[in-house]
């Protein structure tokens, strides 16, 4: 349901990555959306392979499955889906919640 906390698991032994990690996925929401703007899709397909191979090492496999969307629909040629798919990153990261364990 909309608004409503996602709970990602992850390894104890990444704990010290994690905020990080999260604060450069931030990053990459704002570098998307300026691409967006400019209909910059190498750069899209570029933030979108490196999402799509970083989520899932972390335990973030949505992130990767948004990545590769994104990366999919760039290297197409086809931005008609990126503005959802980039709403849909913001809206995973605000409601992306971690615990350890």
């Amino acid at each position: 349901m909309a608004g409503e906390k996602i709970v990602v698991k992850v390894d104890p032994d990444l704990e010290e990555l994690i905020p990080g990690f999260l604060e450069n996925r931030a990053r990459d929401l704002t570098r998307l959306r300026e691409a967006l703007g400019k209909n910059d899709l190498p750069s899209v397909q570029s933030v979108g392979h490196s999402l799509k191979g970083v989520g899932g090492g972390y335990g973030f496999t949505r992130l990767s499955e948004i990545g590769a969307e994104m990366e999919r629909a760039a290297r197409a040629g086809d931005p008609a889906p990126l503005p959802g798919l980039v709403s849909e990153l913001a809206d995973y990261l605000g409601r992306v919640v971690v615990e350890y364990g």
